[in-house]
């Protein structure tokens, strides 16, 4: 019985250190993966010029508040009208619902390849502050108005997006890091459900054969489209990392999702924020 448990303990630090060593060479490849990928980007003019225009959005709104519109189905059962003169993101296809409510978000953020594969011409004539990953910019060859911002593979909260973003699973939490840089004090979630209707494995890419009810368009993802399920655990891990940041700096993200499922940050009446 000795001799037993001596072997599991011995299998356990085995398979401890194997995991340890498959963490260290993940991490290992992630950093060689974004150095290069940052030499890339820097040595492209189109990358240069993107880490300008994103240097001179620093620290631009220090003091304000900003709204972040995820896509739920929950979006549209707001009086989104009363955002037309606040700062907001809007994220991947939120565009669809600038005709329903007479105005374009402030920022637009697209961080998804598939999106901006099947969507560039409706992305590009946004007349929002455009904000994609760098890795979609071969969509919008020579459209100066838009500012890439590089994606890497080492999980973190970017302070600085000049120097990369992680993307986290969800494009809300590239918002989330650029409205840290932008300087706003006050980050403020709605139509973040954190929760879908369409079921599967974690990032699994599918192409749609109904209307869309994960989003708050049946046509966001509607027949024939092609996207990635989410990762809602690390989507979590991500938010959890954004909650932290904002509050060492003395600034806050809140929740004024109706009815969202997410857990992480404070939640807020969305009418009492008026």
């Amino acid at each position: 019985m000795v001799a037993v448990r001596r072997q599991l303990r011995t299998g356990a630090r085995r398979r401890l250190g194997q995991l340890i060593g498959e963490r260290h060479a993940e991490e290992m490849t992630a950093r060689v993966c974004d150095s290069r990928h940052g030499v890339g980007y820097l040595m492209h003019p189109e990358g240069r010029r993107s880490a300008s225009m994103l240097e001179s959005l620093r620290d631009t709104q220090v003091g304000q508040r900003c709204f972040i519109l995820g896509n739920g189905p929950s979006l549209v059962k707001l009086d989104l009208q009363r955002l037309q003169n606040e700062r907001t993101f809007g994220l991947n296809r939120g565009y669809l619902l600038f005709d329903r409510i007479g105005f374009e978000t402030t920022y637009h953020v697209c961080i998804n390849q598939l999106v901006a594969g099947q969507f560039a011409r409706e992305l590009a004539a946004l007349g929002s502050y455009k904000l994609f990953a760098w890795s979609t910019h071969r969509h919008f060859a020579g459209q100066a108005d838009i500012a890439f911002v590089r994606t890497m593979r080492r999980p973190h909260f970017a302070t600085d997006p000049v120097k990369g973003v992680w993307e986290g699973s969800t494009v809300t939490y590239v918002a989330l890091q650029l409205a840290f840089f932008f300087g706003f004090s006050e980050a403020i979630l709605i139509g973040v459900d954190h929760n879908f209707a369409t079921k599967g494995p974690a990032n699994q890419t599918v192409t749609s054969t109904t209307a869309d009810a994960s989003h708050f368009d049946p046509n966001y993802f509607g027949p024939g489209v092609r996207w990635q399920l989410p990762d809602l655990e690390r989507s979590e891990i991500a938010y959890r990392m954004a909650r932290d940041h904002f509050a060492q700096a003395g600034r806050r993200v809140l929740d004024a999702t109706l009815g969202g499922k997410l857990q992480v940050f404070e939640k807020v009446d969305y009418d009492q924020l008026f």
